[in-house]
């Protein structure tokens, strides 16, 4: 899949606020994380945004508050990414994390175009207690899940398969469920990509163009 370009499209801050209205009908991949987890330099990476960033990375873990839409025109066709608020911060005021249970569980539990959930886990901690719980929760939901573990250039070559083979057993999945990836580096993102492809456009990538090397085009569409 080639990324064209991408605009923020607007955000979900309240319980029971409806989705952006170019969002309902369109097909919707989210990313899920800890607060530290990298999200929106992976988010930044996986769209060609690393020049003029779309998702705004902070020095603060937990800052983002609310649930997040972007609209990507790719080939074969336009989907919506959606940018969850980061879980398992403890700095985070504890009314502030009992807000976003409710939004999330909203957003998760009746978004009708929903395709999957990418689940991001820094590869070189493993599944944190609170990751586990978001993967219980998506089970219970029946969301396909894809699992990115992040940091990936953190570590040796060595030391990565070993964390990636170990965070994939504490997850009792597959290893094909699971993308060792590095914003820094760029690695895992043409196979996030073909497999995003996959989950949102069946059948379309049989003789469709791969992934550019320099990840899409900087194009208008920032944020603010």
């Amino acid at each position: 899949m080639r990324i064209k370009s991408v605009e923020f499209a607007g955000a979900i801050g309240q319980v029971g606020q409806a989705q952006p209205e170019a969002a309902r009908g369109m097909r919707q991949v989210a990313f899920s994380g800890r607060s530290n987890v990298g999200k929106s330099s992976l988010i930044n990476r996986l769209l060609g945004r690393t020049r003029t960033a779309i998702a705004r990375v902070s020095a603060a873990p937990g800052k983002t508050q609310e649930i997040n839409f972007y609209l990507v025109h790719a080939d074969p066709g336009d989907f919506f990414l959606v940018d969850l608020p980061g879980y398992g911060f403890a700095k985070v005021p504890k009314e502030l994390r009992e807000k976003w249970r409710p939004l999330i569980h909203g957003f998760l539990s009746k978004s009708e175009e929903l395709a999957g959930v990418v689940q991001l886990i820094d590869l070189r901690t493993g599944p944190s207690p609170d990751d586990l719980q978001s993967v219980e929760y998506l089970a219970e939901l029946g969301v396909p899940v894809l699992f990115a573990f992040t940091k990936a250039d953190k570590l040796s070559k060595t030391d990565g398969e070993k964390a990636f083979a170990k965070a994939v057993k504490k997850l009792g999945i597959d290893p094909d469920q699971a993308i060792a990836f590095s914003s820094l580096k760029g690695t895992g993102r043409e196979e996030l990509l073909e497999t995003l492809e996959a989950l949102l456009f069946p059948g379309a990538g049989e003789e469709g163009e791969s992934p550019d090397e320099n990840g899409g085009d900087d194009e208008d569409g920032s944020r603010r």
